[in-house]
């Protein structure tokens, strides 16, 4: 008798399906679509979100800005200490001439005041150089108005001018300057000058009163033998009351003794 041997069943084992099978079936277009356009992008989407809220927080201290302060008017060694505590870096960026401000004194600053900063920022900053100082030039030999002419290109400005009686020196020239002949002083100061006149006569010099107070202007014009003219009064809110703007004869002119000068004098009515 022939023995039944025990058969392998010819059925295949089931397999477990595979992820999203029944939806995106192998092979078929929403397949390909998921697995090379919609997952790829959502990764993206992913490290994109992990770089702009971790790693470029950390790069660019998000968060940290703080407004800058206003360093103007303080010493570049004030200003230092301060941003040492913000942890602030500086550097001079230019010097410029300043007058009435001392050397080292912060003039401008970049970025400006109130901007939002970060740690480490460098801040420029642009320093006075002090007063300019330059020399008076020679003046002696010269005539008044090329004496004046000498001093504003120079940068100074005619002080007082005195006159000498002598008929050993060349008439109606400058005999020296006060300060002398290639001292320094700052830019914009006043230069006196001593001129010579020759025999003794009956002129005088204009002298500049515009920018004083009338009451000084007069006494002014009486010390160099002049008289008060015509006064005329203009409104000027810029000026204080009584305050000279414009003199009928130029600074320096000759003039006879007792001239009167007529004035336009600032009034805020």
């Amino acid at each position: 008798m022939t023995q039944l041997r025990a058969s392998r069943l010819n059925t295949t084992a089931p397999r477990s399906p595979k992820f999203l099978g029944d939806l995106l079936p192998t092979g078929s277009w929403k397949r390909r679509i998921v697995f090379w356009g919609v997952i790829p992008f959502i990764a993206l989407l992913f490290i994109y979100w992990i770089m702009n809220s971790f790693v470029m927080m950390a790069i660019t201290r998000h968060g940290s800005e703080f407004p800058l302060p206003d360093f103007t008017g303080k010493s570049t060694t004030e200003a230092q200490v301060q941003l040492l505590e913000l942890d602030l870096n500086f550097e001079i960026s230019s010097e410029e001439y300043s007058p009435g401000k001392e050397r080292g004194i912060i003039l401008n600053q970049f970025p400006i005041e109130g901007t939002k900063v970060k740690s480490g920022r460098t801040i420029k900053f642009v320093v006075s150089a002090g007063q300019k100082m330059v020399p008076i030039p020679d003046m002696a030999g010269k005539s008044v108005r090329q004496a004046m002419l000498d001093l504003e290109t120079s940068g100074l400005v005619l002080g007082e001018i005195a006159w000498a009686f002598s008929d050993t020196l060349p008439e109606r020239v400058v005999v020296f300057s006060y300060p002398g002949t290639d001292a320094e002083i700052p830019m914009g100061s006043p230069v006196n000058l001593m001129v010579n006149r020759g025999r003794a006569s009956s002129f005088t010099y204009m002298p500049n009163v515009v920018g004083m107070m009338l009451s000084e202007a007069v006494k002014r014009l009486e010390d160099k033998n002049l008289k008060q003219g015509i006064i005329t009064y203009r409104t000027d809110e810029n000026y204080l009351p009584e305050t000279v703007l414009e003199q009928s004869e130029e600074t320096g002119t000759e003039l006879d003794v007792g001239t009167e000068i007529d004035l336009v004098v600032s009034s805020t009515e």
